[in-house]
């Protein structure tokens, strides 16, 4: 018990020297400072143009993210998209009732801020025997009706009951930016669904395309072989080329159905009553400037790294209810009411009853319940402290990710449209050497392959580079702190 008293004695004496100076335990909770870095990625930093297709990405410090930054990529489908999951997404919905309800239980600890008053009325029919008293009279038997009314007030003296307040308004801190968080976790999943489904579509589109020009060349083959002047192995080798790229429709659909099924999803609708509107990579514009943010202002734009910074603060908070706990507290308080056996006489004065009272208490002993309370409060802050800096760490990777996603884009794009262009000149020619009778069909084959390829290749970077450049927005906390 000897540590449980000493611990005691400690709390008691920086108690009183709290009181002296603002009567207020518990620490008082001060911003993490912002990392002392000076760039995200490793290395050479990313710096534009990024040019791929002749389309060039900058980077500039004033570009700033606006509040509807999916506007940026020029497409309506998109912005329509977006519109409808923030009008009916349940996922938003939920993120909002849980702030209303952070909100009324703030609002609901502030009540300890006043004196709390009730009143009573009570009516009962009683028997009483003076024989209890020692007293030989027969019992009596009568009615007791009563009036009644009290008020008390806990004094703050150690400010733990702000310290209460203060948890709960950093706890609806929390709740706000998991809203925001919500936000731009559904927007961006909104674009990037839709980017998703614009390329499954485009390349649905190219894989027709070629499959077309197969069953001509299949056709005239076909003919060449009823002439005699062809094999039917080029027919069969056809055939095969043909079957391989039908397979891979149907993988394709399927993926562009459930990037439908999520959009509705997200849209709060039954995939069934959900119809997506119509959108090709073609439709969409790639953003020209990127904004530039310093690293040391990122811990103020992303909403997790806020939302963990007050939950940091609340545990810091409980600190000072747990120290206010282990610490005298005094209660006022005064109650007043009339007793009467009848009522038509209950307010009269000769039944008039009143106390007032002023209680002091003070914990003694609780088997080390109160010390090991405010030992969990100190433990669970260097927990919130660490989850924090974890999830600072895990912020600024996304950004250097982004960053080094966006310039790797542009490289990989800029080889893969070049190929697309070697290969579908190699495949004009070859088809002019086969109309001159100079090459066989299983070099068009070969030519048609490629050229497939890598117009698939093409379109699948243009989406990556699409995408990656929504990575950043929402790596950069996206605009919520942009409007006025």
């Amino acid at each position: 018990m000897a540590p449980y008293f000493a611990a005691y004695c400690a709390a008691a004496a920086a108690a009183a020297s709290a009181l002296l100076a603002g009567c207020m335990v518990g620490p008082n909770f001060s911003r993490p400072p912002p990392p002392k870095v000076e760039q995200f990625e490793h290395g050479e930093p990313t710096r534009g143009p990024l040019v791929a297709e002749g389309v060039a990405q900058t980077f500039s410090a004033q570009a700033g993210v606006p509040t509807d930054w999916w506007t940026l990529f020029g497409s309506h489908a998109i912005d329509s998209a977006v519109d409808e999951a923030l009008t009916a997404s349940p996922t938003l919905e939920g993120a909002q009732a849980a702030l209303r309800q952070s909100e009324d239980e703030m609002r609901a600890g502030a009540g300890v801020f006043f004196p709390q008053v009730d009143a009573g009325f009570g009516a009962s029919r009683q028997k009483y025997s003076p024989l209890r008293v020692g007293s030989e009279t027969p019992p009596t038997l009568f009615n007791l009706f009563t009036l009644s009314a009290s008020i008390s007030y806990a004094l703050d003296i150690w400010g733990g009951e702000r310290r209460l307040v203060e948890g709960l308004n950093a706890q609806t801190d929390s709740q706000r930016y998991a809203l925001l968080a919500t936000y731009l976790t559904l927007t961006s999943n909104v674009v990037n669904t839709m980017i998703a489904r614009a390329a499954y579509s485009d390349e649905i589109a190219a894989t027709r395309e070629m499959t077309g020009l197969l069953r001509e060349q299949i056709t005239l083959t076909d003919a060449q072989v009823q002439a005699g002047t062809a094999a039917y192995s080029a027919v069969l080798t056809l055939e095969n080329e043909l079957a391989t790229l039908e397979a891979s429709l149907p993988v394709l659909e399927q993926k562009r159905a459930q990037a439908e099924d999520l959009l509705a999803s997200l849209s709060g609708a039954f995939p069934a009553q959900w119809q997506a509107p119509d959108l090709s990579l073609r439709d969409i514009a790639l953003p020209a400037t990127l904004p530039d943010t310093v690293p040391s202002e990122l811990v103020g734009r992303r909403p997790d790294i806020l939302q963990a910074e007050a939950a940091l603060h609340v545990a810091s908070a409980n600190i000072g209810v747990a120290t206010a706990n282990l610490l005298p507290g005094i209660t006022l308080s005064a109650s007043g009411g009339y007793n009467n056996t009848s009522m038509g006489a209950l307010l009269q004065r000769s039944g008039q009853v009143w106390a007032v009272a002023a209680n002091v208490s003070a914990p003694v002993f609780h088997g080390g319940t109160l010390w090991f309370q405010r030992k969990a409060a100190l433990d669970a802050y260097a927990q919130s402290e660490a989850a924090y800096r974890q999830v600072v760490l895990n912020a600024f990777a996304q950004v250097a990710d982004a960053l080094r996603a966006l310039e790797n884009d542009a490289h990989a794009l800029d080889a893969q449209t070049r190929a697309l262009q070697a290969a579908g000149e190699a495949l004009r020619l070859i088809k002019a050497d086969y109309a001159a009778g100079t090459v066989g069909y299983v070099q068009i084959l070969i030519a048609d392959s490629q050229y497939h390829q890598a117009q698939i290749a093409r379109l699948q970077g243009v989406a990556q580079r699409l995408q990656d450049t929504v990575a950043l927005y929402v790596a950069l906390g996206g605009g919520w702190n942009s409007a006025p």
